[in-house]
């Protein structure tokens, strides 16, 4: 390694303070992820390297490779459904709704495509990253399917189980807003939600 690949050195935190580092481990495992041409490949020591301490020093934070990731999509999941949240928070009825919740999806997925393929890229091995790990993506993906209801059924109560499902299987002109939404971010084959 060149001494232009090395990170500055590192000082360290001052005691009771480890949640910064911790915190530099998330944004340097992000950036990293967000970045790599095979995100794939991250290591811990790449994470360290970038933070500039030892790769021991990740274990107190978290276990594993693994964990280190699934808290970044946990915490890039949440990044986006806030996102969608506010977008959709003056909506004044379900289809503005709607088309609010994708206008900020796409917005985030244009303006931070690395991260953007991080959580939809679908390129991490599952002993990796298990399917689970995109749980936190859940309650997006449950808010856009009920605002599809409510959107099919234009008026703004709460669908029932049985119309959310019927919204969610995408057959008709209902699901223009959000097929456009994921064709124009380039939704990636083989991510959880698409297979």
């Amino acid at each position: 390694m060149s001494s232009q690949e090395r990170s500055a050195p590192r000082r360290r935190n001052p005691r009771g303070q480890g949640q910064v580092l911790k915190a530099q481990l998330v944004d340097a495992a992000a950036k990293l992820l967000s970045t790599l041409d095979q995100p794939e490949t991250l290591t811990l020591r790449q994470v360290a390297r970038e933070v500039g301490v030892a790769p021991a020093s990740i274990y107190s934070h978290f276990p594993d490779l693994s964990a280190l990731i699934q808290h970044v999509l946990r915490l890039r999941y949440e990044e986006l459904a806030r996102l969608m949240d506010q977008a959709a928070q003056s909506a004044p009825d379900p289809l503005v709704d709607l088309v609010a919740r994708c206008a900020a999806y796409v917005r985030w997925g244009v303006d931070q495509p690395g991260h953007y393929r991080t959580l939809f890229g679908g390129r991490m091995p599952d002993d990796l990253v298990p399917g689970s790990a995109h749980g936190a993506g859940a309650e997006l993906l449950e808010a856009v399917v009920t605002s599809l209801a409510a959107a099919a059924e234009g008026e703004r109560r709460q669908p029932s189980a049985e119309q959310q499902w019927q919204a969610a299987s995408c057959s008709g002109p209902r699901c223009t807003a959000w097929s456009a939404s994921t064709t124009t971010t380039g939704t990636f084959p083989g991510h959880p939600w698409t297979t």
